[in-house]
């Protein structure tokens, strides 16, 4: 197991010569040219005052360079601040600003989104922390951009040519990157994990999953920005086997990926096995796959008639993603349950009653609790969310309903809270009715997640402000300007008032009598189409 994420990089875990660790496009890197570029990358960041401890935003797709980006931050000593590129100006500026990142690297022209347009909508001020924005290209040769938010715009494709940076050695138990996570309040959480946590979990993940068989080779649709990406681009660094990168889900590119590599492995969430089978009528059109990691209910036994083998885990930005897994010739129904076994011979996993604080015994339903080699390090600038988060002896809690089926395995049933899964990210209603409360038509709303044909989807219940009407498409318009696309409520529903039921601490409105009510209107609605 590595302790630090340079030595991911180390020629020891490659392969052969002729085997690369990264594939995207023509392009070819071998770990050596990984970690080349990202000792040059690092000491553009020097030079642009980046240190240890400084924070760096990367707002990138799939591509080598957020690889390179995460590396040279890992030689420094910074700490990356994860951004998804599809969010929008306020959850930019909310990440970027609270973060307090020094640099923002993003791709200004990726799928003809207006990225930099999205950075000027940004409240002068929001961003004061920011010293230095770097663009990234495709072609090396494209001109520089203008400044934006009063900054100079470095070229990355100039970093990248740079000396290289002289390794110094960082303790691998330094901050280096940092996931956003849904909370209990509009804001997410930062949640900082170590160099150590990183590059063991990556080791442990590589044997457990059989990345590092012969032959193995991953694709990498989902995005490093979220957990589960970054996770398994670690992971096949730390196996010495190729990672091949695509930029972004679309069925067809991925579906020959898999030809063209005879890719093995691959993460996936949402409807993506449904899309990739979808885009062929061959009996078994993938047989070079091993393993489709991640399952939603239903979804194993159709695609094992295909000849694929989907693996349920467990993941989450607290403890990383595939924290687990289960036996491979398990049935599809059981195979297919979040959880099974933790990959780490260490970790352990209990449950605990959440109202007696009583642990359970194996096969009793209760708050799932970890003490794992791949738990975080803390919130970030967050001591009181910190010291909740933990236990007195050190296990996490995870806010999940779940329940042991030994000392180091378990299943997970649900969330305890009202979190939702959108396009494989957690994502807090909280966030979506911000955005919603802040339309003048609009007095309060609640949101919650409905299952249908491509997994769980927003729905908004809304009261509108006296004098006001509801319309429900210039709403989620409103949404659809402000916030990514996957977080933008499905349906809008127009209510006088909440479902709730009373308590000594006031009110709590009856979510689960939403969900009711949202299924029944949008069944309502389905039967009247002809």
């Amino acid at each position: 197991m590595s302790s630090s994420l340079t030595e991911l990089l180390s020629p020891r875990v490659a392969v052969g010569a002729d085997t690369p660790a990264l594939i995207y496009g023509e392009r070819r890197l071998s770990h050596g040219d990984l970690a080349e570029e990202s000792r040059r990358v690092a000491q553009g960041f020097v030079d642009l005052g980046i240190g240890p401890g400084d924070r760096v935003a990367l707002w990138l797709p799939n591509v080598p360079a957020w690889l390179a980006c995460f590396f040279a931050c890992a030689q420094i000593g910074a700490v990356v601040v994860t951004v998804n590129t599809r969010f929008k100006s306020s959850e930019v500026s909310d990440i970027v600003g609270r973060s307090g990142a020094k640099l923002l690297v993003f791709w200004p022209g990726f799928r003809k989104i207006d990225f930099a347009g999205i950075l000027s909508d940004i409240p002068p001020g929001a961003l004061a922390g920011l010293t230095s924005i770097v663009a990234y290209d495709e072609s090396p040769e494209a001109p520089a951009l203008p400044s934006l938010l009063g900054l100079p715009v470095k070229r990355y494709h100039d970093l990248a040519r740079r000396p290289e940076y002289p390794a110094q050695g960082v303790a691998p138990d330094s901050g280096c990157i940092i996931f956003t996570t849904s909370g209990t309040t509009r804001a997410p959480k930062f949640v900082l994990h170590s160099q150590r946590s990183i590059a063991h979990h990556a080791g442990a993940m590589a044997g457990a999953f059989g990345l590092d068989a012969e032959g193995a080779a991953v694709l990498l649709t989902i995005p490093m920005c979220g957990v589960m990406g970054l996770c398994m681009a670690t992971a096949a660094l730390a196996a010495g086997r190729p990672l091949i990168l695509l930029p972004t889900f679309e069925a067809q590119a991925a579906a020959q990926a898999i030809r063209d590599h005879r890719i093995t492995h691959f993460p996936a969430v949402g409807d993506i096995v449904a899309q990739l089978l979808a885009t062929t009528t061959e009996a078994v059109p993938f047989p070079s796959v091993r393993m489709v990691i991640g399952a939603r209910g239903g979804q194993a036994a159709p695609a094992q008639a295909r000849g694929l083998t989907l693996m349920g885990t467990y993941g989450m930005s607290e403890v990383q993603a595939l924290l687990s897994r289960h036996p491979h010739d398990a049935p599809p129904a059981e195979r297919e349950l979040g959880g099974g076994t933790l990959i780490a011979p260490e970790g352990r996993v209990r449950a605990r009653d959440p109202a007696t604080g009583s642990i359970l015994g194996h096969g009793v339903r209760g708050e799932l609790e970890f003490h794992v080699p791949s738990m975080m390090s803390e919130y970030y600038a967050n001591p009181a969310a910190t010291a909740a988060a933990f236990t007195a002896d050190g296990y996490l809690k995870s806010g999940d309903l779940g329940y042991t089926t030994g000392d180091n395995s378990f299943i997970f049933v649900a969330r305890m809270g009202d979190v939702m899964r959108l396009a494989g990210f957690l994502v807090n209603p909280l966030e979506i009715e911000a955005v919603l409360d802040a339309h003048p038509a609009v007095l309060t709303s609640q949101v919650v997640g409905i299952e249908g044909p491509r997994g769980t989807r927003p729905v908004a219940f809304v009261i509108a402000r006296e004098g006001a009407t509801v319309d429900a498409p210039a709403l989620i318009a409103h949404c659809a300007q402000r916030i990514a696309k996957y977080k933008v409520p499905e349906h809008i529903l127009s209510i006088d008032a909440f479902p709730v039921t009373p308590s000594a601490n006031g009110n709590k409105i009856q979510k689960a009598r939403l969900r009711d009510i949202a299924n029944a209107a949008l069944n309502h609605e389905t039967a009247r189409e002809p």
